[in-house]
């Protein structure tokens, strides 16, 4: 099943965990979307460094420390994505609650994880 995913903290180095996600997102057959710091491309995917508009999100998936995230909370939630998966080392309770009374689920989990145990 195709779940439209965000990817935010997005890198072009294919060592960073969210250039791996973006890799195997794309490879389960999932549309992607993407921000990051710097414009780019990976598997076919435009890395942008605006918060665009995105419609139909299931999932957004945080590769930002919870000091950067601040500045995406009010975006996040205007994507009213069903989920956001919070990866090792984003972790912040504070978005938690926020996120919640906005009934979005909140899931303290690992992206790639997730989709190698059929989880996703």
């Amino acid at each position: 099943m195709n779940k439209k995913t965000v990817v935010i903290g997005a890198s072009l180095k294919s060592t960073r965990y969210s250039n791996i996600a973006i890799n195997r997102l794309v490879k389960y057959g999932h549309t992607v979307k993407a921000i990051g710091l710097r414009k780019g491309v990976v598997s076919g995917v435009d890395i942008t460094t605006e918060k665009e508009s995105f419609e139909d999100i299931d999932t957004v998936t945080l590769y930002l420390s919870p000091k950067r995230q601040g500045e995406y909370y009010t975006y996040i939630i205007s994507l009213k994505p069903n989920r956001v998966i919070f990866n090792p080392g984003t972790e912040n309770p504070e978005f938690y609650k926020m996120l919640q009374h906005e009934n979005i689920e909140v899931e303290v989990a690992c992206t790639l994880v997730l989709l190698g145990t059929n989880q996703y």
